[in-house]
């Protein structure tokens, strides 16, 4: 795909996921429309059913450009978009579930023209479906970190991300499909990106809003995303080092600091529960779930988060 120079491409990845994708499209285009750079919208879905093509239909020939992507796992996905962008200058990442705050899309680019970055990353604020129980709120299992704008991150989820695809290009990144899966693929590339000692930095202003269904505020969805959070470090962190003798280093240190989690979590649980303190419960799950799951990644156990039915 050719495209003029400065050109944005917005990917948003869609997997069987159609009200939301209808609600989000005509908020980004809204956004697309008003924006300092010429913009288009690029649907990427991954269902092998084409699921979300009737969706797509209905914006035709608005900036919308819908493509198929069978191969399954989130990698896959964004990987297709990255080649699907070619031409362009950026690529920014919006999840289907998200909506984006009036003036994002501008933040977000007036933030790469004037910083220069390879990577501009914004926040993402969660509204739920339910009020979440005591224990997920007291345990801040949706709190995200909020630095000041121009802040260098060495590590982002594709949930708000741009990325100058030049830099990306040079650098010959792509999306780990042995991620695909499991997730963690987003991890593994930016934290491949900052080590590269390219510029990842943050944009307050580049507001999306998380909607969260009832299904992922219970104690269960949570902890498992803790143990997977874990784990994905783990195994990007082995990936990211020299095999040898350093790869063995990071293990240890790895175990070392999965242990901790494990040992330092189950005390400050148990000491909640003593104390009927939700919040120390809940904060000392959460450590020790990140921690048994940095320790399973270091054993090759793979948390496979995105497993899909045949269906």
């Amino acid at each position: 795909m050719g495209g003029p120079v400065n050109e944005a491409v917005v990917a948003v990845l869609t997997y069987r996921r159609n009200d939301d994708l209808a609600a989000l499209l005509p908020e980004l285009l809204v956004q697309v429309r008003g924006s300092s750079h010429p913009t288009t919208v690029l649907i990427v879905d991954n269902d092998p059913a084409a699921g979300a093509e009737p969706v797509a239909a209905m914006y035709a020939g608005q900036d919308v450009r819908y493509v198929q992507e069978p191969t399954a796992g989130i990698a896959a996905a964004r990987n297709r978009a990255l080649d699907e962008a070619t031409g362009a200058q950026y690529v920014i990442f919006i999840d289907d579930d998200e909506r984006p705050r009036e003036g994002w899309l501008d933040a977000l680019l007036s933030t790469v023209d004037r910083t220069g970055a390879a990577a501009v990353v914004g926040p993402v604020e969660s509204i739920f479906e339910v009020e979440p129980d005591e224990f997920v709120s007291a345990g801040n299992f949706f709190r995200r970190r909020r630095p000041p704008t121009g802040t260098r991150l060495e590590v982002a989820a594709t949930n708000n991300l741009l990325l100058d695809l030049a830099e990306i290009n040079r650098l010959s990144l792509r999306f780990d499909p042995a991620f695909g899966l499991s997730g963690g693929s987003d991890t593994l590339f930016t934290r491949r990106l900052a080590a590269s000692g390219a510029a990842m930095v943050w944009c307050e202003e580049a507001l999306v809003y998380d909607h969260v269904p009832a299904a992922r505020v219970t104690r269960t969805w949570v902890l498992n995303r803790a143990f997977r959070s874990g784990n994905s470090w783990a195994r990007t962190s082995i990936v990211l080092t020299d095999a040898g003798w350093p790869r063995l280093v990071e293990r240890s240190r790895l175990a070392v600091r999965g242990g901790v989690r494990v040992l330092g979590g189950s005390a400050q649980y148990l000491l909640g529960r003593v104390r009927r303190d939700v919040a120390a419960e809940a904060n000392g799950l959460r450590r020790f779930k990140r921690g048994a799951g940095m320790i399973a990644g270091i054993a090759g156990h793979v948390h496979v988060e995105y497993a899909r039915s045949s269906a």
